[in-house]
């Protein structure tokens, strides 16, 4: 087949990569004046970014690897993230359950105290010392623990966030396009040749100054595919797996539990009915559709059975997903060892030809600062380009009034009396002050179309398909919503049958 050539179309920045670093990229460059096209041959957050462990935090156990930079950076990105993404980020507070043979309490005290004066002016409460068999933070836990720390990091919809970041690229001038892959790159000069394939096996080509290849597992395969030459930087594929359980306690704090191989274990509450469990780290050369094993399930349940007073084995678990990790390869043997900062590395030819920056690593608690990181990467090749902007203004939805999340719910329980509160506030969690946007004129539930289950009607389907990209019901069950979580395969099904017959009209 033969490709369209839009001759017209010279982007400044082609991305490839819709994760949170490919998304967190192309609404900076946007916002700076650069035009921007990026590029996800999947759905968005379809792989590491939406297989997460869902927070945004400093990385606590990183300081154990003098990780000292990477905490102070992600414990002040969190302060921004709570700010500009109020809606999909929350604060939480984690137990950790003292654990003397492990490690001394010393220890845990030096790192809590650093955990609390890294990274600047901090809005969340500080750590402190609690009574476990006596206070409400011992809950959950076997009766045996006594001494804990308690401390606090956020949660994060981190699908969601991706979503959102692409929303605010495609506002901003970027064309974002879902589905459509890079089969082919070469410099000319100055600027990249692109043939890109889109959802119907078409073909196009397009022209960009600049390439940023975040494309997550596949980096160094797109690095070597377009440069016709192996890097020297490589990554490393870990593997994080995850189970989810019915609730394990009552209480809204989350545990951090600790393991005789050094590793930790976070046991947080989810989706309200639920205790989501994470994560482990195994090397793995599967990335395009990661599984958890056997081994997998029994070393989560192994650990959490010997802090939970309920028990959780395979028979209980309601769902699992995992996520690979393209960790940047420092050499170390252990993979919990290996570095979560992120590297980026800058090709340009023989030095006067188009670049390509390359992203190694990275959590999605920093993605922002990647992003900036990134831009400021390629600043020589673009001197009009605008200064960083991104850092005090909201994701879209994120602009909240006073009184935050609680008070914009009341709002919406006024405009829309005759809709569940409950309700209400599912939709504004998914998309804070754009909730009105879903919901358009409706007055009574009928008003929103076909009922699936948990708080998924049409309307809402509708407006993911319309204006976040949504093509298949994964999309939508499980990364633009969690509904599927709470709903019967009955039910699931019937989101099938109903995103069928939209994709058919």
């Amino acid at each position: 087949m033969t490709a369209r050539t839009d001759s017209d179309s010279i982007f400044d920045l082609a991305i490839v990569g819709g994760g949170i670093n490919g998304a967190g990229i192309a609404r900076d460059a946007a916002g700076r004046g650069l035009q921007v096209l990026l590029v996800e041959k999947d759905d968005l957050a379809s792989h590491t970014s939406s297989g997460s462990t869902k927070l945004i935090h400093g990385g606590l156990r990183y300081l154990e690897y003098y990780e000292f930079r990477l905490v102070a950076e992600a414990l002040a990105e969190r302060e921004v993230l709570l700010r500009i993404a109020p809606h999909i980020i929350a604060p939480l507070q984690f137990v950790l359950p003292h654990e003397p043979h492990l490690r001394p309490a010393w220890m845990i005290r030096a790192g809590l105290f650093l955990y609390d004066h890294l990274g600047g002016h901090k809005t969340l409460p500080s750590s402190f010392g609690v009574d476990l068999a006596t206070s409400p933070w011992g809950e959950g836990l076997k009766h045996k623990f006594h001494k804990g720390f308690v401390y606090s990091d956020a949660r994060v919809d981190d699908a969601r966030l991706v979503v959102l970041n692409a929303l605010g690229a495609r506002e901003l001038g970027a064309d974002i396009r879902v589905h459509t892959r890079l089969v082919a790159a070469h410099r000319e000069g100055r600027t990249w040749r692109m043939t890109l394939q889109g959802p119907d096996g078409s073909t196009c080509e397009h022209r960009a100054l600049a390439i940023v290849n975040a494309a997550g597992p596949w980096v160094k395969q797109v690095h070597d595919d377009l440069s016709g030459a192996p890097g020297r930087a490589s990554v490393r594929h870990v593997k994080g797996s995850h189970i989810v359980v019915p609730r394990v306690h009552g209480r809204d704090h989350a545990f951090i539990l600790q393991s005789a191989d050094n590793r930790i274990v976070f046991v947080i509450p989810y989706e309200d009915e639920y205790s989501l469990i994470g994560t482990t780290d195994i090397p793995c050369e599967e990335y395009e559709h990661p599984r958890i094993s056997s081994e997998e399930i029994e070393y989560l349940c192994g650990i959490v059975n010997g802090y939970l007073e309920k028990p959780v084995s395979a028979a209980s678990i309601v769902w699992t997903y995992s996520g690979v990790r393209p960790l940047y390869d420092d050499g170390s043997a252990d993979p919990s060892a290996v570095t979560r900062d992120y590297v980026l590395k800058l090709d340009d030819g023989q030095g006067d030809e188009a670049p390509m920056l390359s992203i190694y690593g990275g959590k999605i608690t920093t993605y922002r600062r990647l992003a900036e990181q990134a831009l400021q990467e390629l600043k020589r090749f673009f001197p009009a380009m605008k200064p960083a902007w991104t850092r005090s203004q909201p994701l879209p939805g994120g602009d909240m009034p006073r009184g935050g999340v609680a008070s914009y719910c009341a709002q919406m329980d006024a405009c829309f009396p005759s809709l569940d509160a409950d309700y209400l506030a599912a939709v504004v969690r998914r998309h804070g002050t754009r909730t009105a946007r879903v919901l358009r004129a409706a007055r009574t539930t009928s008003d929103l179309g076909a009922y699936f289950g948990d708080t998924l009607y049409a309307a809402e389907i509708d407006y993911m398909v319309a204006q976040e990209w949504a093509r298949d019901p994964d999309d939508v069950l499980w990364r633009r919503s969690k509904c599927g979580l709470h709903m019967s395969a009955a039910q699931r099904e019937a989101v099938v049958g109903y995103m069928r017959q939209r994709t058919d009209e």
